[in-house]
Protein backbone atom coordinates (compact mmCIF):
# COMPACT_ATOMS: atom_id res chain seq x y z
CA UNK A 1 0.00 0.00 0.00
CA UNK A 2 1.73 3.28 -1.54
CA UNK A 3 1.53 6.42 1.42
CA UNK A 4 -0.91 8.51 0.04
CA UNK A 5 -3.69 5.86 0.12
CA UNK A 6 -2.73 5.00 3.45
CA UNK A 7 -2.51 8.80 4.57
CA UNK A 8 -6.54 8.69 2.94
CA UNK A 9 -7.62 5.50 4.63
CA UNK A 10 -5.96 7.01 7.98
CA UNK A 11 -7.93 10.32 7.44
CA UNK A 12 -11.35 8.73 6.65
CA UNK A 13 -11.01 6.44 9.90
CA UNK A 14 -10.03 9.19 11.84
CA UNK A 15 -13.23 11.36 10.74
CA UNK A 16 -15.41 7.79 11.51
CA UNK A 17 -13.80 7.47 14.90
CA UNK A 18 -14.53 11.22 16.09
CA UNK A 19 -18.16 11.30 14.59
CA UNK A 20 -18.81 7.83 16.87
CA UNK A 21 -18.10 9.31 19.87
CA UNK A 22 -20.38 12.29 19.39
CA UNK A 23 -23.27 11.51 21.90
CA UNK A 24 -26.85 11.41 20.04
CA UNK A 25 -27.95 14.80 18.93
CA UNK A 26 -24.95 16.42 19.57
CA UNK A 27 -24.79 17.41 15.72
CA UNK A 28 -28.12 18.90 16.23
CA UNK A 29 -27.50 20.76 18.94
CA UNK A 30 -24.39 22.37 17.16
CA UNK A 31 -26.49 23.42 14.84
CA UNK A 32 -28.67 24.74 16.87
CA UNK A 33 -26.57 26.94 18.31
CA UNK A 34 -24.74 28.00 14.97
CA UNK A 35 -28.42 28.91 13.47
CA UNK A 36 -28.86 31.42 17.32
CA UNK A 37 -25.65 32.65 16.81
CA UNK A 38 -26.55 33.50 13.40
CA UNK A 39 -29.65 35.31 14.36
CA UNK A 40 -27.82 36.66 16.91
CA UNK A 41 -26.06 39.13 14.48
CA UNK A 42 -28.65 39.46 11.94
CA UNK A 43 -30.23 41.51 15.03
CA UNK A 44 -27.43 43.58 15.59
CA UNK A 45 -27.08 43.90 11.69
CA UNK A 46 -30.47 44.79 11.61
CA UNK A 47 -30.91 48.55 10.58
CA UNK A 48 -32.47 49.77 13.84
CA UNK A 49 -29.91 47.62 16.06
CA UNK A 50 -27.43 48.09 18.55
CA UNK A 51 -24.76 49.16 16.13
CA UNK A 52 -26.41 52.09 14.98
CA UNK A 53 -26.61 53.35 18.76
CA UNK A 54 -24.79 57.24 17.51
CA UNK A 55 -25.51 59.17 20.73
CA UNK A 56 -27.09 60.39 23.59
CA UNK A 57 -28.76 63.28 24.62
CA UNK A 58 -30.02 64.20 28.51
CA UNK A 59 -32.54 66.61 28.44
CA UNK A 60 -33.57 69.36 30.67
CA UNK A 61 -36.95 70.62 32.15
CA UNK A 62 -38.91 73.00 29.50
CA UNK A 63 -37.60 73.62 26.20
CA UNK A 64 -35.12 71.53 24.15
CA UNK A 65 -33.72 72.77 21.00
CA UNK A 66 -33.07 69.62 18.88
CA UNK A 67 -31.15 69.57 15.42
CA UNK A 68 -27.81 69.37 14.07
CA UNK A 69 -27.13 73.02 14.73
CA UNK A 70 -24.07 73.94 17.00
CA UNK A 71 -26.74 75.80 18.99
CA UNK A 72 -29.15 72.98 19.43
CA UNK A 73 -29.62 72.22 23.09
CA UNK A 74 -29.75 68.18 21.77
CA UNK A 75 -27.42 67.68 19.07
CA UNK A 76 -28.71 65.30 16.24
CA UNK A 77 -25.68 63.95 14.54
CA UNK A 78 -26.76 64.87 10.60
CA UNK A 79 -30.22 65.66 9.32
CA UNK A 80 -31.85 69.50 9.29
CA UNK A 81 -30.47 72.39 11.61
CA UNK A 82 -33.56 71.81 13.31
CA UNK A 83 -35.37 69.15 14.09
CA UNK A 84 -38.24 70.33 16.54
CA UNK A 85 -38.22 71.43 19.87
CA UNK A 86 -38.92 68.75 23.31
CA UNK A 87 -41.01 69.98 25.79
CA UNK A 88 -40.25 68.38 28.99
CA UNK A 89 -42.28 69.06 32.40
CA UNK A 90 -44.49 66.93 35.02
CA UNK A 91 -46.92 65.77 32.13
CA UNK A 92 -44.33 64.12 29.92
CA UNK A 93 -42.73 64.75 27.05
CA UNK A 94 -44.06 66.46 24.05
CA UNK A 95 -42.09 67.09 20.57
CA UNK A 96 -43.31 70.18 18.12
CA UNK A 97 -41.21 69.98 14.68
CA UNK A 98 -39.77 72.67 13.10
CA UNK A 99 -41.37 73.58 9.91
CA UNK A 100 -40.06 72.29 6.85
CA UNK A 101 -37.72 69.63 8.92
CA UNK A 102 -39.50 66.72 7.12
CA UNK A 103 -39.63 65.09 10.66
CA UNK A 104 -41.62 62.33 11.06
CA UNK A 105 -42.94 60.62 14.60
CA UNK A 106 -43.49 57.11 14.35
CA UNK A 107 -43.91 57.30 10.31
CA UNK A 108 -46.47 60.12 10.04
CA UNK A 109 -46.26 64.20 9.17
CA UNK A 110 -47.03 65.92 12.48
CA UNK A 111 -46.36 69.43 13.92
CA UNK A 112 -46.68 68.11 17.48
CA UNK A 113 -47.15 64.90 19.04
CA UNK A 114 -46.97 63.16 22.64
CA UNK A 115 -44.05 61.08 22.70
CA UNK A 116 -43.94 57.70 24.83
CA UNK A 117 -40.38 57.25 26.59
CA UNK A 118 -39.18 53.60 26.92
CA UNK A 119 -40.17 53.25 30.53
CA UNK A 120 -43.87 53.73 29.15
CA UNK A 121 -43.76 50.85 26.39
CA UNK A 122 -43.00 50.73 22.72
CA UNK A 123 -41.09 54.16 22.25
CA UNK A 124 -42.13 56.69 19.92
CA UNK A 125 -39.44 56.87 16.94
CA UNK A 126 -39.08 60.76 15.71
CA UNK A 127 -36.82 59.86 12.59
CA UNK A 128 -35.06 61.90 9.47
CA UNK A 129 -33.81 59.85 6.82
CA UNK A 130 -31.55 57.66 8.34
CA UNK A 131 -31.09 59.28 11.46
CA UNK A 132 -34.04 58.67 14.55
CA UNK A 133 -34.57 59.16 18.14
CA UNK A 134 -36.81 57.99 21.29
CA UNK A 135 -36.72 58.82 24.37
CA UNK A 136 -35.66 57.39 27.43
CA UNK A 137 -35.93 57.23 31.04
CA UNK A 138 -33.03 56.43 33.41
CA UNK A 139 -33.71 58.46 36.39
CA UNK A 140 -34.03 61.34 34.14
CA UNK A 141 -34.92 61.45 30.26
CA UNK A 142 -32.54 61.27 27.08
CA UNK A 143 -32.23 60.91 23.72
CA UNK A 144 -31.24 57.73 22.48
CA UNK A 145 -29.93 58.67 18.65
CA UNK A 146 -29.90 55.95 16.14
CA UNK A 147 -28.12 55.97 12.54
CA UNK A 148 -29.11 53.73 9.57
CA UNK A 149 -25.36 54.44 7.99
CA UNK A 150 -23.16 54.23 11.31
CA UNK A 151 -19.98 53.33 10.57
CA UNK A 152 -19.93 50.68 13.10
CA UNK A 153 -22.97 49.29 11.45
CA UNK A 154 -20.97 49.64 8.37
CA UNK A 155 -17.86 47.91 9.26
CA UNK A 156 -19.89 44.63 11.50
CA UNK A 157 -18.38 40.80 9.88
CA UNK A 158 -20.17 39.31 13.16
CA UNK A 159 -19.51 39.12 16.74
CA UNK A 160 -16.10 36.90 17.63
CA UNK A 161 -17.11 34.02 19.32
CA UNK A 162 -15.56 30.77 21.27
CA UNK A 163 -15.64 27.13 19.75
CA UNK A 164 -19.68 25.53 20.79
CA UNK A 165 -18.86 23.82 24.00
CA UNK A 166 -21.41 21.23 24.12
CA UNK A 167 -20.53 20.68 28.19
CA UNK A 168 -21.44 24.46 29.25
CA UNK A 169 -25.02 23.54 28.40
CA UNK A 170 -25.49 23.04 31.89
CA UNK A 171 -28.36 21.24 34.29
CA UNK A 172 -28.14 22.85 37.09
CA UNK A 173 -29.72 22.91 40.07
CA UNK A 174 -32.67 26.02 41.12
CA UNK A 175 -33.03 28.09 44.89
CA UNK A 176 -36.47 29.82 44.66
CA UNK A 177 -35.97 33.16 46.15
CA UNK A 178 -38.44 34.39 49.52
CA UNK A 179 -41.18 36.44 47.56
CA UNK A 180 -40.13 40.21 46.97
CA UNK A 181 -36.46 39.35 47.00
CA UNK A 182 -34.59 41.99 45.31
CA UNK A 183 -30.88 43.20 44.62
CA UNK A 184 -29.45 46.48 43.62
CA UNK A 185 -27.88 46.44 40.07
CA UNK A 186 -25.94 49.37 39.51
CA UNK A 187 -25.58 50.82 35.31
CA UNK A 188 -22.18 52.21 33.56
CA UNK A 189 -23.65 55.49 34.38
CA UNK A 190 -23.47 55.06 38.14
CA UNK A 191 -27.33 54.94 38.55
CA UNK A 192 -29.07 51.89 40.97
CA UNK A 193 -32.17 50.19 40.58
CA UNK A 194 -33.95 47.22 42.62
CA UNK A 195 -34.33 44.06 40.36
CA UNK A 196 -36.52 41.47 41.64
CA UNK A 197 -34.77 37.71 41.98
CA UNK A 198 -36.30 34.81 41.24
CA UNK A 199 -33.71 32.77 42.67
CA UNK A 200 -30.34 30.68 42.72
CA UNK A 201 -28.63 28.57 39.67
CA UNK A 202 -26.10 26.25 41.42
CA UNK A 203 -23.72 24.17 39.21
CA UNK A 204 -20.29 21.56 39.60
CA UNK A 205 -17.80 22.74 37.54
CA UNK A 206 -13.79 21.77 37.12
CA UNK A 207 -14.74 19.94 41.08
CA UNK A 208 -16.34 22.88 42.65
CA UNK A 209 -19.66 24.26 42.80
CA UNK A 210 -20.73 28.01 41.63
CA UNK A 211 -23.71 29.86 41.98
CA UNK A 212 -25.63 32.88 39.96
CA UNK A 213 -28.47 34.92 40.90
CA UNK A 214 -31.29 34.35 38.27
CA UNK A 215 -33.16 37.83 37.78
CA UNK A 216 -37.13 37.36 36.68
CA UNK A 217 -40.43 37.49 38.04
CA UNK A 218 -43.25 34.28 37.87
CA UNK A 219 -44.87 35.91 34.20
CA UNK A 220 -41.13 35.66 32.92
CA UNK A 221 -40.92 32.78 30.14
CA UNK A 222 -36.83 32.68 31.13
CA UNK A 223 -34.36 33.44 33.26
CA UNK A 224 -31.97 36.28 33.38
CA UNK A 225 -28.30 36.27 34.50
CA UNK A 226 -25.46 39.17 34.25
CA UNK A 227 -22.24 37.93 34.85
CA UNK A 228 -17.99 38.32 35.09
CA UNK A 229 -15.90 35.57 35.25
CA UNK A 230 -12.38 35.11 34.94
CA UNK A 231 -11.99 35.89 31.15
CA UNK A 232 -13.68 39.02 31.64
CA UNK A 233 -11.52 42.16 30.31
CA UNK A 234 -9.56 39.51 29.00
CA UNK A 235 -11.08 37.20 26.44
CA UNK A 236 -14.68 38.75 26.60
CA UNK A 237 -16.06 42.34 27.60
CA UNK A 238 -14.98 43.60 30.35
CA UNK A 239 -17.98 44.83 32.19
CA UNK A 240 -19.21 40.88 32.01
CA UNK A 241 -22.14 39.28 29.97
CA UNK A 242 -25.40 38.59 29.19
CA UNK A 243 -27.35 35.12 29.13
CA UNK A 244 -31.18 33.82 29.23
CA UNK A 245 -31.96 30.54 30.53
CA UNK A 246 -33.58 27.66 28.48
CA UNK A 247 -37.20 27.77 29.85
CA UNK A 248 -37.81 28.03 33.44
CA UNK A 249 -36.89 25.89 36.80
CA UNK A 250 -38.76 22.46 36.79
CA UNK A 251 -38.77 20.33 40.04
CA UNK A 252 -36.01 22.21 41.15
CA UNK A 253 -33.70 22.06 37.72
CA UNK A 254 -32.74 24.74 35.40
CA UNK A 255 -30.69 24.55 32.03
CA UNK A 256 -28.36 27.25 31.43
CA UNK A 257 -26.67 27.26 28.53
CA UNK A 258 -23.39 29.20 28.41
CA UNK A 259 -22.84 29.05 25.05
CA UNK A 260 -25.53 31.71 24.30
CA UNK A 261 -23.87 34.14 26.36
CA UNK A 262 -23.53 37.44 24.72
CA UNK A 263 -22.12 40.79 24.82
CA UNK A 264 -24.12 43.90 26.65
CA UNK A 265 -25.04 46.84 23.98
CA UNK A 266 -22.53 48.43 25.88
CA UNK A 267 -19.60 46.30 23.79
CA UNK A 268 -20.38 47.63 20.84
CA UNK A 269 -21.18 51.74 21.12
CA UNK A 270 -20.48 54.43 23.53
CA UNK A 271 -24.17 55.23 24.24
CA UNK A 272 -25.90 52.51 25.98
CA UNK A 273 -26.69 52.43 29.76
CA UNK A 274 -25.83 48.54 30.54
CA UNK A 275 -26.56 47.13 33.49
CA UNK A 276 -23.08 45.60 35.75
CA UNK A 277 -23.22 42.64 36.95
CA UNK A 278 -24.29 42.47 40.81
CA UNK A 279 -20.96 41.26 43.16
CA UNK A 280 -22.81 37.76 43.37
CA UNK A 281 -22.28 36.78 39.48
CA UNK A 282 -18.53 37.48 39.40
CA UNK A 283 -17.68 34.44 38.89
CA UNK A 284 -14.05 32.84 40.01
CA UNK A 285 -13.91 30.18 37.11
CA UNK A 286 -13.49 31.36 33.72
CA UNK A 287 -16.35 30.55 31.03
CA UNK A 288 -14.79 30.27 27.57
CA UNK A 289 -17.93 29.94 26.17
CA UNK A 290 -20.47 31.99 24.22
CA UNK A 291 -19.47 35.72 22.83
CA UNK A 292 -15.59 36.86 23.05
CA UNK A 293 -14.45 40.36 23.08
CA UNK A 294 -15.98 42.61 20.53
CA UNK A 295 -12.99 45.05 20.26
CA UNK A 296 -10.68 46.35 22.42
Amino acid sequence: MNRAVYFCLALVLGILLASAVLPAGQDDYLERISQWRDARNERLASPDGWMTLVGLEWLEPGANTVGSADSADARIPGGPGQWGIIYLDEDGVRFEAAAGSKVTVDGKSVEEAVLVADNQGEPSVVRNGDLSFHVIYRESYALRIKDRKAPALQEFHGVPVYGIQPDWRIEGRFIAAEEGTTVDIANVLGQTSASSVFGTFEFDRDGETWSLLALGTEKSESLWFLFADRTSGRETYGAGRFLYSDGMPKNGRLVVDFNKAYNPPCAFNDYSTCPLPPAENRLRLAVRAGERKYHD
